[in-house]
């Protein structure tokens, strides 16, 4: 996938499925754990390759987002896959900071379906108020 310490891109990934998004699955290159779902265009995919830090497109605010702007707890690129239908992608990352999810977790999947519903299944890994000053 590199050479040379540049990315070599050479893929027609189908940004035409879903309004010029891709999902991108963000997995900890050391633990295998998934770490959040975020979506990608074609420009925070470019952003993303230039950079090494993993950038996304947000649907909300409608612009592009690096993860770490405002925590620091950034994602740093280490291998990206494709599926099959070239419309999603597995994005494996370095994970920098104690926790990816903005509620203060180590993972967006901190939450497991008991029969009494949804239960937190972790401790927080930092005080989400602290950084994002009570804006998370």
């Amino acid at each position: 996938m590199t050479s040379g310490g540049l990315f070599v891109l050479h893929m027609d990934l189908n940004f035409g499925k879903s309004d010029g998004l891709i999902a991108a699955v963000v997995q900890d290159c050391g633990t295998n754990r998934v770490l959040m779902v975020g979506y990608m265009n074609q420009e925070a995919f470019a952003k993303t390759l230039a950079t090494g830090l993993v950038t996304f497109y947000s649907r909300s605010r409608q612009k592009l987002w690096t993860k770490g702007e405002s925590s620091g707890h950034h994602l740093k690129l280490k291998e990206i896959s494709t599926d099959c239908d070239m419309d999603a992608l597995l994005v494996k990352v370095e994970a920098v900071g104690p926790g990816v999810c903005h509620d203060g977790y180590e993972s967006c999947f901190y939450r497991r379906l008991e029969p009494s519903g949804w239960v937190e299944s972790e401790p927080r890994a930092y005080d989400p108020n602290a950084v994002y000053g009570g804006n998370a």
